[in-house]
């Protein structure tokens, strides 16, 4: 009998904002971060009313984490102190490795209209939070779209198999292993998904709603599941469901984080403070 993962944790995401004004809605973050280890925080962005969005996230720093930009509507500008300047539009995707240290910035290029994606913040093992900061622009065409049964799916980062297939992402080879596919239904029906033993997982519906394994527990739209770490994940989803799913092997290591600094002790974290307060952060 093939053995399911289940249900640890249902979470509501909740109304917050960050930058300058920005609303969201945080499904994960804060305290108590080592049950999403290898991640650090999920949030989802999404308005039509360009009041909600239009001051962005001007110029500021991390250290010690990656972060994962994932737009479904609108367009963002990134710019940073290594003269990186990149462009997302609907469907890219945004990889930054801050590493040791990046100072950047994220505006809306749009006064109008809808603007929706999601941040997915991953955090580095201690052995790579002080090399150099890297970013990566994906093009939506470039990531991979796998049609399995009646379902379609975005593959982001990660080696998984789905109902039996090999799904490939476009990320991958990363010490955390991260797994993150955007998935659609057209249909109700079953997903089964291989994910190795001891690894995290989380499931995130943005759009319908749906179930996890024999669990009579109903996700709905903005909630986000997090799982039991052994077995297969199994999504019974209706016709019309968006969800994201995201995998990854746990660090293990101590999490101090204060904003946007994520390190292992108090002192690095005031070290991360001090070099940005006396102008040598990078």
């Amino acid at each position: 009998m093939t053995v399911l993962r289940t249900i640890e944790e249902v979470i509501q995401a909740c109304f917050t904002s960050d930058g300058d004004g920005v609303k969201l809605k945080r499904a994960f973050g804060g305290p108590n971060l080592a049950r999403f280890d290898p991640y650090l925080m999920l949030d989802e962005f999404g308005s039509d009313e360009p009041s909600d969005y239009i001051g962005g996230f001007p110029s500021h720093p991390h250290r010690g984490f990656e972060t994962i930009t994932y737009m479904l509507n609108g367009n963002m500008e990134h710019r940073d102190h290594m003269n990186n300047l990149g462009k997302l539009g609907p469907g890219d995707v945004q990889w930054m490795k801050a590493g040791a240290g990046v100072v950047h910035s994220e505006m809306p290029q749009q006064e109008e209209g809808l603007m929706r994606g999601f941040q997915l913040w991953l955090n580095l093992p201690a052995a790579e939070k002080m090399t150099p900061a890297t970013y990566n622009d994906i093009k939506a065409q470039d990531i991979p779209t796998y049609p399995i049964d009646d379902v379609i799916i975005k593959a982001i980062a990660g080696n998984l198999a789905v109902n039996g297939k090999a799904v490939a992402g476009r990320v991958t080879g990363l010490t955390t292993d991260p797994g993150y596919l955007d998935v659609a239904f057209k249909n109700a029906s079953l997903l089964t998904i291989d994910i190795p033993a001891g690894y995290s997982a989380m499931v995130y519906f943005y759009e319908g709603d749906g179930r996890i394994g024999n669990q009579d527990t109903v996700l709905k739209k903005t909630q986000l599941a997090r799982l039991s770490d052994t077995g297969a994940l199994a999504i019974h989803a209706g016709a019309g469901a968006k969800l994201l799913v995201i995998t990854g092997k746990p660090i293990n290591e101590p999490i101090v984080q204060h904003g946007p600094f994520v390190m292992n002790s108090v002192d690095e974290v005031e070290q991360a403070l001090r070099q940005y307060n006396e102008g040598s952060f990078v």
